[in-house]
């Protein structure tokens, strides 16, 4: 089986010759841009050795002024378009890395979804990461109208983003999700506020031909919020040592699903562990799972100073499985 060909069967849940993998780091400053990290890409693929190779997203929505209110964040947060520079800088950097990538590999493209998108001009304008959550959440309940209208031209602009990768020729799209965590939205307001805009996008990524990978992101997680979106998906992925939610409850959560995941981004045996230990590792995680509608991966993100050989031996280990 080529690496495409492993990834397609283990989202079909048919037999595979070999688990395949999937892991993704985000780079360094000087490598987040241009050629530098068209080559950190493929230098990374090469390295790990990995069956996806998953395009990262540094082009985020950008700031276009200080946000104080509801109706800042309206006003501020205009119609945007695959003409504004930031969206022309990310599928330039996509069809590039797509140009270098071998033949054989399965392809994703990197989507932050509504929550994380939403955020993204606040934190700009050096708002750090909580307090713009905290915001996002305020704001919502200060006048949702106005959050939710700005909310729908960024959800517009991501569907354009997911169809333009397909037609750029990734097989697949990585949609991040955020907004489950138990200490921001309350579940009613989850429900209203993030899902809807969430499975649009999905849903754009579906119509547009690709696969969807659904990356649940964060700790303290209610996963349950999460279960309906499993008929929008293809593959999710989740943080087992982070929401905490293991392995095996997924399965029964998104029953029907291929899951991935199964090993700690920023510790266990990708950190300290001799090949050996990694090994051993990557059988107990398939052997708890089952081979069948799985592929091998960490909770989110590596640490951008991850030692790849490590990686690249739980690639193989995984690949070996029978």
């Amino acid at each position: 089986m080529t690496k495409k060909e492993r990834v397609i069967a283990a989202i079909e849940k048919r037999e595979t010759e070999g688990i395949p993998s999937s892991f993704s780091l985000h780079f360094p400053q000087d490598k987040k841009t241009g050629e530098a990290c068209v080559k950190a890409h493929l230098n990374f693929f090469k390295e790990t050795d990995t069956d996806i190779c998953k395009i990262m997203n540094e082009n985020l929505i950008p700031v276009f002024g200080r946000i104080h209110s509801p109706e800042d964040y309206d006003r501020l947060i205009p119609e945007m378009t695959l003409n504004d520079d930031f969206m022309k800088r990310q599928i330039e950097l996509t069809k590039a890395v797509l140009e270098g990538c071998e033949k054989d590999v399965f392809t994703m493209g990197t989507l932050h979804g509504i929550c994380a998108s939403g955020i993204h001009p606040i934190e700009q304008a050096g708002i750090n990461y909580y307090a713009a959550r905290q915001m996002q959440v305020d704001f919502l309940r200060w006048d949702e109208e106005k959050m939710l209208s700005a909310m729908q031209r960024i959800t517009n602009v991501l569907c354009d983003l997911a169809k333009a990768y397909i037609e750029a020729g990734v097989d697949a799209v990585y949609y991040a999700a955020l907004g489950g965590e138990s200490c921001f939205f309350t579940d009613e307001e989850f429900e209203k506020w993030i899902k809807p805009f969430d499975l649009q996008i999905m849903d754009a990524i579906k119509e547009a031909g690709g696969y969807c990978f659904l990356h649940i992101c964060k700790d303290g997680l209610n996963m349950k919020r999460y279960r309906e979106y499993a008929e929008h998906a293809d593959v999710i992925n989740w943080g087992v040592y982070e929401a905490p939610y293991s392995l095996q409850e997924g399965k029964e959560l998104f029953e029907g699903k291929t899951i991935m995941g199964g090993l700690p981004n920023r510790s266990g045996v990708l950190i300290d562990g001799t090949e050996k230990e990694i090994e051993e590792e990557v059988r107990s995680i398939v052997n708890s799972i089952g081979s069948k509608g799985f592929i091998l991966g960490a909770d989110c993100t590596l640490a951008t100073e991850q030692d790849l050989e490590k990686v690249k031996m739980a690639v193989n280990a995984a690949r070996q499985y029978r």
